[in-house]
């Protein structure tokens, strides 16, 4: 495998999920690897342009500080000076990259030199207008350049405003293709120049002038003002310039910007043209009318990007711009492209939302909700009227327009229209009785939807319907869903819910009137979900629901049988006949079907649930027994409850919950600071001398288990801030979840009792390691408080760092120096001449104060000293990792510096140790890895 390839699944890997690959690596070991590969001049360019995509996809996880990503982006400019003229493609994305980590970084924000430089190199290559001196073959760059300026501009506003004449000229001189970046940009750095202007109070002519004619540095104190986007509609003011302005040179510029609109692509078209309508609405002294030698072209546009500038202009200036004829013009428009049949249907979808949205001149409403526009008549609209032949989506929303149309119409125009669309309604059922597919179905109930929230008060037309679907449904159970579902939506949104109680009844009677035949287990099952429905409306009344379900057991074998499923479906329609107004007038019909169910039907639980529900009828009153089957306010069940929940009525229901959840950390794990030496597991049993050191160390391994796990030692206590009711908590019981796929799973860890006045009970957490790499655990607890309530509890997770996972050297105890010495000179060796591909040697130097190096071989690896030659300046360490990793130390005090060789026989704990050597010497003047 080449390395190229290793890269790419490094780098899909990372992509897939930043966070998992990092538990294997550090951030700072993946970034430098990553900048390492960046300079090889023998990697191709497109490795550096993947490795240049994860600092474009995720520039703050790889540069998490200013300081970072300041280095970072130094780093990548001298990429950027090193690579060759040929490489075009590689260099614009290093560019990219570059201004990604300045901005995501604050480098920019906060004004660093390097966020100074890159401005000042951004806009020396746009300089070079024409490609004279570059040659054609850098257009990329520069166009790279120009879209870099641009996304600086937006994210820190008014950073070109003092250099708006020098973009003007450059826009000017720029006759390649590339005329269109440099217009957006200078058009960009004029708005947002003029928004910053209008923060000022009595702003000069001298003052105004200066800002369209500054060909001064970057305006590094403008951009700490957040500019957001202007709040253009008519319900909002807009900031705006002083009135009495001298805007000539402005109206000229502007003049001159939308006479080249045209050699523009549609798409930075409709940019320039948004930009320049925020620029007038903020000028008073320049008038909408320059625009309108555009409208001709635009009403003609076919581009959905250049309509929505033109829709965006008029809502911007209403009749300032568009007359009572342009207005008119633009919605035939709008109605005759909804409809063309060489646009993809997302973009007719578009324009028929363009319609609903309309900003017209003199909207009657202002609310922003679907109103449709005063021209918008029935004559207009006969051509969107919607057919089964229509997709889904177009058929419906042309349905929802129609809708509207004819419920605005004058009576005899809209009784015809709404009779049309009654007929399609009917039409789409048709298609449903005829076996329509799932997908017919769908859309034909959503259309019927639309119908009813517009027409549901023409009793007539509902009434038809409703006897349609009923007769539909004798035919099709299948519909059950569907039929529910719009009932309850109906019911949803509209403030009478008349109508689906009327279906919900009607569909009782259908299902009452059926013929034996008809009541198969399959069709049985739809039956019931549509009883249990209607059993929640108080308004119908219920005696034949019970009456049917009793005698459905009675005289067929389904009690016989058992079904739990459909002994499940009759209780849930029971369940609901509990919670009914009219549950007295029920009383004896209920409590039969009940009984009979706790008797008959062979299925434990149904019967169980049956005779708890026969308990709860014939005890409790109608409030109590509604207060036990409540639902949740927002119309989900209530929390289960166990039987033993139904208590007496001094004893609230939702007291007796089974578990409940805390709303903060009641325990947490501190970590035991006084850290003895650890064995790793079980070691051989004490012989007197060794003969063979290296036989008895490697033959320790062949033991199953051996050495494969590592016991940290945390006080369980409470946390700072804790009920009182949790100051005594019982049998809990600790449950750990990993966070990566590091570990194998944790045992849960029992612990009798935790009192805040006692002694913290000391907690073992055996981790078996599969790859030794920093973790973190998350934990949660159960446990029971005095008085018999059970609580769960999310404890603050656990973070495990790398030096916890260290062991010492696993031999006997009466192991002597020279046996141990013995075992670290093999390892060393191993590791020096093993295979590169697991082992690794590196170096680490640091300049540690007076006498300090001891004190630091003392503080931190006193337990794994090997040989400790404190006259000589030189000390060897090994640790030990799970389940068979070995670092090892030769740690030299030079003249300058402390000299620290590192082997391991897994190269991939490298990044681990250098940060850990790091953080142990942080207090040293300065530090060197060499890897």
């Amino acid at each position: 495998m080449t390395i190229a390839d290793l890269w790419d699944q490094r780098i899909s890997a990372f992509l897939l999920s930043p966070s998992q690959f990092l538990a294997t690596t550090t951030t700072e070991s993946f970034l430098a690897e990553l900048l390492h590969e960046l300079r090889n001049d023998k990697a191709n360019d497109h490795l550096k342009i993947l490795l240049v995509s994860v600092l474009l996809e995720h520039p703050t996880i790889l540069c998490p500080s200013a300081s970072v990503g300041e280095e970072t982006a130094l780093e990548l400019l001298s990429v950027f000076s090193h690579t060759p003229q040929k490489s075009i493609v590689l260099k614009c994305n290093v560019m990219l990259a570059i201004t990604n980590v300045i901005i995501c970084t604050s480098c920019l924000a906060t004004h660093t030199k390097t966020a100074e430089d890159w401005l000042d190199l951004l806009f020396q290559t746009i300089q070079d207008t024409n490609d004279y001196r570059c040659g054609l073959s850098q257009q990329p760059i520069r166009a790279t350049a120009c879209d870099c300026l641009r996304e600086m501009e937006t994210c820190s506003p008014g950073l070109l405003s003092q250099k708006l004449e020098a973009l003007y000229l450059l826009k000017q001189q720029e006759t390649t293709v590339l005329h269109q970046s440099y217009c957006l940009l200078y058009t960009l750095g004029l708005k947002n120049a003029i928004r910053i202007l209008t923060n000022q109070k009595d702003v000069t002519d001298l003052e105004f002038k200066s800002i369209l004619g500054g060909n001064e540095g970057f305006a590094w104190k403008s951009n700490q003002l957040e500019l957001t986007s202007l709040p253009i509609n008519m319900l909002v003011q807009v900031p705006r310039l002083t009135q009495g302005l001298d805007c000539k040179e402005l109206k000229s510029i502007m003049s001159s910007l939308l006479e080249e609109s045209y050699l523009l692509t549609p798409i930075s078209q409709s940019a320039l043209l948004r930009e320049l309508v925020e620029v007038v609405a903020m000028v008073p002294g320049l008038s909408p009318t320059l625009f309108k030698s555009q409208l001709l072209r635009l009403f003609g546009t076919a581009d959905v990007s250049l309509m929505h500038a033109t829709l965006f202009m008029k809502d911007t200036f209403t009749d300032s711009l568009f007359t009572a004829e342009d207005e008119n013009f633009l919605l035939k428009r709008l109605v005759g492209t909804a409809q063309h049949p060489l646009l993809r249907i997302p973009e007719k979808l578009f324009y028929m939302e363009c319609i609903l949205h309309f900003p017209e001149n003199r909207p009657i409403s202002s609310s922003g909700e679907e109103s449709l526009p005063v021209l918008v008549t029935p004559r207009l609209a006969a051509s969107l009227h919607p057919t089964v032949f229509n997709d889904s989506a177009t058929m419906l929303c042309r349905l929802n327009l129609l809708c509207l149309v004819h419920l605005e119409a004058d009576e005899g125009e809209a009784d015809k229209g709404i009779g049309f669309l009654f007929n399609h309604i009917l039409a789409l059922l048709k298609i449903v009785d005829n076996d329509g597919s799932r997908e017919v179905v769908v859309t034909s109930f959503r259309a019927l939807f639309i119908f009813l929230m517009h027409f549901n008060d023409m009793e007539e037309l509902s009434e038809k319907l409703i006897d349609k679907l009923c007769d539909m449904y004798s035919r099709h159970s299948r519909l059950a869903p569907n039929l529910i579902g719009l009932a309850d939506h109906i019911q949803e949104h509209l403030d009478d819910p008349v109508w689906s109680v009327k279906l919900l009844r009607e569909l009782q009677k259908c299902i009452m009137e059926m013929p034996p035949l008809q009541l198969t287990i399959h069709n049985l099952s739809w039956h019931l979900k549509v009883l249990k429905r209607v059993a929640k409306e108080g308004q119908i009344t219920q005696r034949n629901t019970i009456y049917l379900l009793l005698n459905v057991l009675i005289n067929s074998n389904l009690c016989e049988r058992g079904n739990w499923q459909v002994g499940n479906a009759v209780l849930a329609v029971c369940r609901n006949l509990l919670e009914h107004p009219s549950i007295d007038q029920l009383f004896i019909e209920l409590a039969d079907l009940l009984q009979y169910i706790s008797i008959q039907y062979d299925d434990t639980d149904i019967k169980d649930h049956a005779r708890f529900y026969y308990t709860l009828l014939t005890n409790l009153s109608w409030e109590k027994l509604t207060g036990v089957l409540a639902k949740e306010l927002d119309g989900g069940r209530a929390k289960e409850r166990s039987h033993s929940a139904i208590m007496a009525e001094s004893e609230g229901i939702v007291s007796n919950l089974t578990v409940h959840k805390t709303n903060r950390h009641v325990l947490q794990l501190i970590k035991v600071q006084e850290k003895a030496t650890q064995s790793s597991s079980e070691s051989v049993e004490a012989t007197g001398e060794v003969r063979n050191c290296l036989e008895v160390y490697q033959g320790q391994f062949q033991t199953p288990g051996f050495g494969s796990e590592v016991t940290l030692r945390y006080n369980l206590t409470h946390a700072k801030e804790t009920d009182l009711l949790f100051d005594k908590v019982f049998t809990i019981c600790l449950h750990f979840e990993l966070k990566d796929s590091n570990y194998a799973k944790v045992s849960d860890i029992h612990v009798p009792c935790v009192f805040r006045d006692g002694k913290p009970p000391e907690v073992k957490v055996k981790l078996k390691p599969f790859q030794p790499y920093p973790t973190s655990l998350c934990v949660s607890a159960m446990f029971t408080t005095q008085d018999g309530r059970s609580w769960h509890s999310r404890l603050p997770d656990v973070s495990v760092s790398f030096p916890e996972i260290f062991l010492p050297l696993p031999l006997p105890p009466n192991s002597s120096c020279e046996c141990k010495e013995q075992v670290f000179e093999h390892i060393w060796e191993a590791t020096a001449s093993g295979n590169p591909d697991k082992s690794a040697i590196s170096l680490f130097c640091f300049k540690p104060e007076d006498e300090s190096l001891a004190d630091l071989i003392k503080t931190h690896f006193q337990g794994y000293l090997i040989t400790d030659q404190q006259s000589e300046r030189s000390w060897k360490v090994l640790f030990f990792l799970p389940p068979k990793c070995h670092i090892l130390l030769k740690i030299t005090q030079a003249e300058d510096a402390a000299r620290v060789s590192i082997a391991t026989d897994n190269w991939e704990l490298l990044p681990f140790v250098n940060s850990y050597l790091q953080n142990i010497t942080d207090n040293c003047s300065s530090t060197v890895t060499d890897g």
